[in-house]
């Protein structure tokens, strides 16, 4: 049985009352029509394709400190060095993957270890996968610090995604595959890795949230 994630359940209910106040009067004043058959036919598409957006699998999450778990369902869109000036102020490697809608949306926890910042940043709407989504659409920071350093991962908003939920909070005990947050309708999560992390995916990559493993520390 499909399990749902709690951030859908009031927008599963009101989907499911707005297409019955649709559907209701038009079989009453127009049984049997083909147009009404049409329109119930794509209600019930579209109903399933809100539940299934917010479906919450269980995931297997391998516990070894040494490991970089995906923190989400998606594609492998970004590998590169970078500098990151909001946390940690220096060179370090990057990893984003790109959410699509059909994408399961919960997040989670990369890394286990202590949460030390966390951060929610207004911002634009720009498409996820805009080079400037980073730095300039709405957005949550979080970091993690362990025995391999800092662990610094970003929920981004995108065209689609008008709200970002973060759990995380600064003094929470992060724990590796746990869900820290949900992002609605698409976007991409950044993770930001000391240098001496080994990237273990490529780009173009599928990932599994709390399962794939995208880096390791030697």
């Amino acid at each position: 049985m499909i399990r749902i994630h709690r951030e859908g359940y009031s927008i599963i209910f009101y989907t499911m009352v707005a297409l019955v106040l649709i559907n209701a009067p038009l079989g009453y004043w127009f049984e049997g029509t083909w147009y009404t058959q049409v329109v119930f036919g794509l209600s019930i598409l579209f109903f399933i394709a809100i539940v299934q957006f917010f479906r919450h699998p269980n995931r297997n999450t391998p516990q070894d400190d040494d490991l970089v778990i995906a923190p989400a369902d998606g594609k492998v869109v970004v590998i590169e060095e970078v500098d990151e000036p909001e946390f940690i102020k220096g060179k370090c490697k990057q990893v984003s993957i790109f959410m699509s809608p059909i994408n399961v949306h919960v997040n989670r926890y990369p890394v286990a270890g202590n949460v030390v910042y966390e951060k929610y940043h207004p911002g634009k709407y720009l498409v996820a996968w805009h080079p400037k989504s980073s730095t300039e659409n709405e957005r949550t920071t979080v970091a993690v610090k362990n025995e391999h350093g800092i662990i610094l991962f970003r929920q981004i908003a995108g065209a689609l995604a008008k709200r970002i939920v973060c759990y995380a909070k600064e003094g929470h005990k992060a724990k590796a595959g746990k869900e820290f947050g949900f992002i609605k309708f698409g976007s991409r999560v950044d993770i930001y890795l000391p240098l001496a992390a080994e990237i273990t995916v490529k780009l173009d990559q599928k990932t599994t949230g709390g399962e794939t493993v995208i880096a390791k520390f030697p």
